[in-house]
């Protein structure tokens, strides 16, 4: 029997498992913290703790040995590995994959897609025993479906590309991007995002001007 502690203000979907028992773990048991939203589908594992706030989606797996701090969203389809450490505020977006033993720290954010690597030599058993996921600094952004492998640190405002492979560890505050992933530059430089969204709205409406269908009585004159 799993011992569950749990907030109040909990509110859950009908098929919403929490503290489903972890083979892993001797003492069945989990907490979660006040004001949780728990979408169907969702499987918090016993041996974690979760503190208050947290928002899943839907098919929200949470496995044990976790420890989650407050105002935590883990959207849908997304897998959080055993012995992951996740800080205050960290939004993790859908169809990401946290390997085990991954730290992110507050108010990092994962976009969807993001796969996280533990295991330097897969089979190998000596790097079994070795598995350590990557640790994301405080208020890193990393990218639609990037990648990052085990053991690398993703300083602190890193901003990753989409669709990088992260291979090397990145400085504080720099923009990575490419397979591998390289520095590029750094956020504190990055133009303004209204200059960005202006120009690409003047770029849309001109390839829109172009592309447009030539009207009948135009053609026919």
């Amino acid at each position: 029997m799993t011992q569950t502690q749990v907030g109040p203000g909990l509110e859950m979907d009908d098929d919403v498992a929490i503290g489903y028992p972890a083979d892993r773990v001797a003492e069945q048991w989990i907490s979660v913290g006040s004001d949780a939203r728990l979408r169907s589908g969702t499987v918090l594992y016993a041996g974690t703790s979760i503190g208050d706030r947290l928002q899943t989606g839907h098919h929200v797996i949470v496995r044990e040995e976790c420890v989650i701090g407050d105002d935590v969203a883990i959207w849908s389809n997304t897998v959080v590995d055993y012995g992951c450490r996740i800080g205050d505020n960290v939004k993790i977006h859908s169809n990401c994959y946290v390997a085990q033993f991954t730290e992110l720290c507050e108010n990092a954010f994962l976009a969807p897609g993001v796969t996280v690597a533990n295991d330097l030599y897969p089979g190998q058993a000596d790097s079994a025993d070795a598995m350590s996921g990557p640790w994301i600094g405080p208020g890193a952004q990393i990218g639609v479906n990037v990648t990052l492998l085990p053991y690398v640190r993703i300083g602190a405002g890193c901003l990753v590309g989409a669709g990088s492979v992260v291979t090397r560890d990145l400085p504080e505050g720099t923009v990575a991007y490419g397979n591998p992933a390289v520095v590029r530059g750094y956020v504190a430089d990055l133009r303004d995002v209204n200059a960005r969204v202006e120009q690409t709205d003047s770029a849309s409406r001109f390839r829109l001007a172009v592309t447009s269908p030539v009207p009948e009585d135009a053609v026919r004159s």
